[in-house]
């Protein structure tokens, strides 16, 4: 089947309380997927935003962010109370801090609410991380907010003496992150059952790395190139792009492949379990990193120092398609990708990525290019990385529009943004996707996300459902090229 899907983060959602949640309007918005004849519903990472409000900086791989906890849900569940809770104003950019800070109060009452009557005992059971992330998070508010690297030394080493001291003294605060959880994934699953039984499939991304910041660093230090006192020898990122002259330097802390295969990658296997229990599809972000990652010295300035190496490649995804064959992966592919990483590409047989906005310039061969697109790709007009289809438009210089408008075949009086997705749609890929912003023809100021720049990206938010012209454009794409779920 064609399928065609929406990027619309959570967050972006025009639910009331200031952020988008797993509320009412997650809800319309499939029942509006559905109507249009969508099939797939492509989301951010989910887990808990960390610097930068960034979802791709979490402090665990496997939690649910809190701030996607619909609170007249929880009232509607007798867990708050009338006056215990406040609903924040809407606008068009989420105020991280002002949401975090009336979820939080909200959360410590339905804890304090519910506690006696809530059971968390098959919740732990069912997910095994969630003691190790909650004792964490514990940790870390206990010890003023900051990164696990300034704890003292003993909490840092995770020395048996004092673990077990401190899993006594806060125990209280451990139970209460462990119940914010249950609360997330008890939402989030009833809205996949929700989204699922329409004929939605949700597609999630997963990053590769994890923040040096997180429970996942803190508790598996030997997953990681770490010295003795647990700081990075080298981080991630990317070398100079088409995204930013100084690299990307990211700063996530590199794996040990070399410890990690030793134990035959479980910890990447109990990872992608998590995934597959999370998502009906996973975008594994950085797919590069795989088949080799660039390592940046810890402490430089940018990324211009960093080298590459080679990473685990065949023997990785060996084992992930033996032990978890169930998970439908898509592998974010944009970069540099090399003859090394085309290889492991064609080995695991994972559609890869077309971006169209990308297609524009360069030469006969750039695999952007809408002359180059074959079936086994997910193509977009451009990700949460990008600028908007209408942005990116309107700030193009004239060579670059005039080698648009002949790959789109564009008059002066077309709609250049529907020109563009109708080309996404039309295409022999499998899968096409196209960010919300675009449908509704948003320019710069609903872009997510500017690589390379921290502060101030991610809030964009919907600020109302979309109209019936745009139920009906996608649901004459959807007929027209033969996609999605519900075109006749």
């Amino acid at each position: 089947m064609r399928e065609s899907g929406i990027l619309l983060h959570i967050t972006s959602l025009p639910e009331k309380g200031g952020i988008g949640t797993l509320g009412r309007a997650a809800y319309d918005f499939v029942d509006f997927l559905k109507d249009s004849g969508i099939n797939i519903w492509q989301v951010l990472p989910v887990g808990p935003v960390g610097y930068g409000e960034s979802p791709y900086q979490s402090v665990s791989t496997y939690a649910g962010n809190p701030l996607l906890i619909d609170l007249k849900m929880l009232e509607e569940k007798g867990l708050l109370k009338a006056g215990e809770f406040e609903l924040l104003p809407d606008g068009d950019q989420v105020d991280f801090d002002a949401v975090r800070a009336a979820k939080e109060k909200a959360l410590r009452c339905a804890y304090a609410n519910g506690r006696e009557k809530t059971d968390l005992s098959a919740f732990i059971r069912e997910n095994p991380w969630v003691e190790e992330y909650a004792l964490f998070m514990a940790l870390k508010m206990h010890f003023g907010g900051g990164t696990w690297q300034n704890w003292p030394m003993d909490v840092r080493l995770r020395k048996e003496d004092s673990m077990k001291k401190w899993r006594k003294e806060l125990a209280e605060e451990i139970s209460y992150y462990i119940f914010v959880q249950k609360l997330f994934f008890d939402q989030w699953f009833a809205l996949r059952r929700y989204a699922n039984e329409r004929g939605i499939r949700l597609f999630g991304d997963m990053p590769i790395y994890v923040a040096e910041d997180s429970a996942d660093m803190w508790a598996n230090p030997d997953a990681f190139q770490l010295d003795e006192e647990r700081k990075p020898v080298k981080v991630a990122g990317v070398p100079p792009d088409y995204f930013c002259a100084d690299g990307q330097l990211w700063g996530n802390p590199l794996y040990n492949w070399k410890a990690m295969k030793k134990r035959r990658f479980d910890w990447w296997m109990q990872r992608m379990r998590a995934m597959g229990k999370l998502y009906d599809m996973v975008r594994v972000d950085h797919f590069i990193g795989f088949a080799n990652y660039y390592a940046i010295p810890y402490g430089a300035p940018n990324a211009r120092s960093g080298n590459w190496i080679k990473a685990p490649g065949r023997s990785l995804f060996r084992r992930m398609k033996k032990e978890v064959p169930e998970v439908t992966i898509i592998a974010e592919d944009l970069g540099e990708v090399n003859n090394r990483v085309k290889r492991l590409l064609k080995y695991c047989g994972y559609p890869g990525m077309k971006v169209l906005t990308f297609g524009f310039d360069g030469g006969a061969d750039n695999p952007h290019n809408p002359a180059n697109y074959s079936k086994n790709s997910v193509v977009y007009t451009g990700t949460h990385d990008n600028d908007t289809a209408k942005g990116f438009w309107d700030s193009a210089d004239a060579a670059l529009k005039e080698k648009a408008a002949k790959i789109l075949n564009l008059s002066e009086w077309d709609d250049v943004v529907g020109k563009m997705i109708e080309a996404v749609w039309s295409s022999p890929c499998a899968r096409a996707i196209v960010p919300m912003q675009d449908f509704l023809r948003i320019g710069t100021e609903g872009r997510m996300n500017s690589p390379g720049l921290v502060g101030g990206w991610w809030g964009w938010r919907m600020t109302e459902n979309a109209p019936d012209k745009v139920k009906e454009e996608i649901k004459a794409l959807n007929k027209k090229y033969a996609r999605g779920g519900n075109t006749r």
